[in-house]
């Protein structure tokens, strides 16, 4: 299973961002797809949140249109939200303590132990903080991919 990371739902959704097409075609493949993907509950948070900042997007997406988009992803058949389970808490510890991280990074961890604790095999981020994770395989997916 294939998860997605926040920056990847922004981009796909800003039409405004550099990477807004490749972004949008990758994800449009997951969510018409037959596969199931996932997203971690805590990168819909943070897309809510980014895309309506005014200090990062001038002007900042409308609350009502994130909330619609978001609605849009949970209407895919195929894709399974991950959230914090009872027996989460020593998977997030050890993920934890393995990386050695804290402060802000400890948001990464949170999203890189979803996806250990639901057997994720694959998470989809631009964001290079998530190589930490030596057990999580991440790809960036707005790079063009090499034919086979």
């Amino acid at each position: 299973m294939i998860a997605v990371d926040t920056n990847i739902l922004v981009y796909a959704h800003r039409a405004d961002s550099k990477w807004h097409d490749a972004a949008a075609a990758r994800l449009r493949e997951l969510a018409e797809g037959t596969a199931t993907w996932a997203i971690a509950w805590p990168c819909v948070h943070e897309f809510i949140g980014v895309f309506t900042h005014p200090r990062i997007y001038n002007p900042p997406s409308p609350l009502p249109i994130a909330l619609e988009q978001v609605d849009a992803w949970l209407e895919s058949p195929t894709v399974v939200m991950l959230a914090e389970r009872v027996d989460y808490w020593p998977v997030l510890c050890d993920t934890v303590r393995e990386t050695k991280v804290a402060g802000a990074m400890i948001h990464d961890a949170r999203i890189a132990a979803l996806c250990r604790h639901h057997g994720v095999r694959e998470l989809w981020s631009a964001d290079r903080d998530f190589s930490r994770f030596v057990d999580l395989r991440v790809t960036n997916p707005l790079l063009k991919r090499e034919k086979r």
